[in-house]
């Protein structure tokens, strides 16, 4: 963890290599990146440049959908979310978690001169502030 005084950064704590998914690629590519590599975010770009994110909640709502085979027709773009929260690793930490916990957002794309370069998640979250507890 980081010394008391000192400033946390979201670099210092992200989920580094983010995995990403292009925005035209079948749904059932993301959910089997997200199952294949035990993940519920996945950074979406569009010709290499961020533009949002698809969690594992987003794909589950097209299960509840009653038109049979939806899901093999959605691709990314249907379903993924383009209101994108994404900082550079040099951001405090405590301004992060502020936008998520006001904004009521799961993750967070971490970037690095317009790079991903890693993603931090409520789940991240919880695991920080377990070590802040038990630092204390």
């Amino acid at each position: 963890m980081h010394k008391a005084g000192e400033i946390a950064t979201i670099g210092s704590v992200m989920t580094p290599f983010a995995l990403a998914v292009a925005i035209d690629q079948p749904l059932r590519i993301a959910e089997d990146m997200m199952i294949d590599n035990e993940v519920r975010h996945l950074a979406v770009t569009d010709t290499d440049s961020l533009v949002g994110v698809i969690s594992d909640r987003d794909i589950a709502f097209t299960a509840n959908s009653p038109e049979t085979g939806l899901r093999d027709r959605l691709r990314v773009r249907d379903v993924c979310s383009l209101d994108l929260y994404a900082v550079e690793v040099s951001e405090p930490l405590e301004r992060v978690l502020t936008e998520m916990a006001e904004r009521h957002i799961g993750s967070v794309i971490i970037t690095e001169n317009d790079k991903i370069s890693g993603i931090f998640t409520a789940t991240d979250a919880c695991r920080c502030f377990a070590q802040f507890l038990r630092a204390s």
